[in-house]
């Protein structure tokens, strides 16, 4: 299928690795010229060789952001505009919080964590959402968490925060819906990057179990009794970024062997 979208340009937030990089290889090989971002400078390199090899028309640069510095958001998001160009699709992908409950975690870590997860989605789309207006065409999807729908125990600060996330994007996504923007929420169940292995080991810890006795655990829970793949995620988020998913916005969209018990 054509997705129609060859030559946008695209902004994916953490697509140095995991489901950000699944959803960056995605779009390139499409034809969407694609800005990845990260803090670890030697591993976005890497990366961007990796999305090159993907399609060899389309232009992949990297940019070095550290989203708890929301002041400088702004700014960046001009940096990007004048040295890429002006960005179409938007790809909200943060990284999660420590692991535990809800409780007992203090102020600060709660504010922290707002700030990371949150508001630095919030204040970079503001960003770059005007352009999009402008040219009556865009695309902002963002990523959470199945826990938004099914939590998670282990991650109840992740649970909490990415629900502010799912109210935000049905928000907006009314505001911009006349103006050819669309806004959606990505669900992601198990898919297999570094974040999913480390909650193994988190599990593992606290019930005094291995990592891999962890794993099948999880495993055994999902339908398809398996974990799926950043590319198989990255195929959804291409889905909803091209010209076939105009009319879908303000929609919560999953990809996760059917683990979510609820329809």
């Amino acid at each position: 299928m054509d997705l129609g979208i060859a030559g946008k340009r695209a902004l994916v937030l953490g697509g140095n690795r995991g489901i950000g990089q699944g959803i960056a290889q995605a779009l390139v090989r499409e034809g969407v010229h694609v800005a990845i971002t990260g803090r670890d400078v030697e591993r976005m390199n890497a990366a961007v060789v990796e999305l090159r090899a993907c399609h060899a028309g389309a232009q992949v640069e990297a940019f070095a952001v550290d989203l708890a510095d929301t002041a400088s958001l702004e700014l960046f998001a001009a940096k990007v505009t004048k040295g890429f160009g002006p960005i179409d699709i938007l790809v909200n992908n943060t990284g999660g919080p420590g692991y535990g409950g809800a409780s007992g975690r203090g102020i600060t870590e709660w504010t922290s964590s707002f700030n990371d997860m949150v508001l630095s989605v919030i204040t970079l789309t503001d960003a770059l959402l005007p352009g999009m207006r402008q040219r009556q065409w865009g695309r902002v999807m963002t990523v959470v968490s199945s826990g938004v729908v099914q939590p998670i125990p282990i991650l109840g600060v992740s649970n909490t925060l990415r629900n502010a996330l799912v109210a935000w994007s049905k928000t907006l996504s009314m505001e911009v819906a006349k103006e050819g923007v669309t806004v959606n929420v990505l669900v992601p169940g198990r898919i297999d990057t570094e974040r999913v292995r480390l909650t193994d080991e988190a599990v593992a810890q606290k019930d005094g179990i291995t990592a891999e006795e962890a794993k099948r655990r999880s495993t055994s829970t999902i339908p398809m009794g398996r974990y799926g793949a950043p590319a198989e995620f990255g195929a959804l988020a291409a889905f909803v970024a091209g010209m076939p998913a105009s009319y879908i916005t303000g929609s919560m969209l999953r990809c996760d062997g059917g683990n979510i018990r609820s329809v």
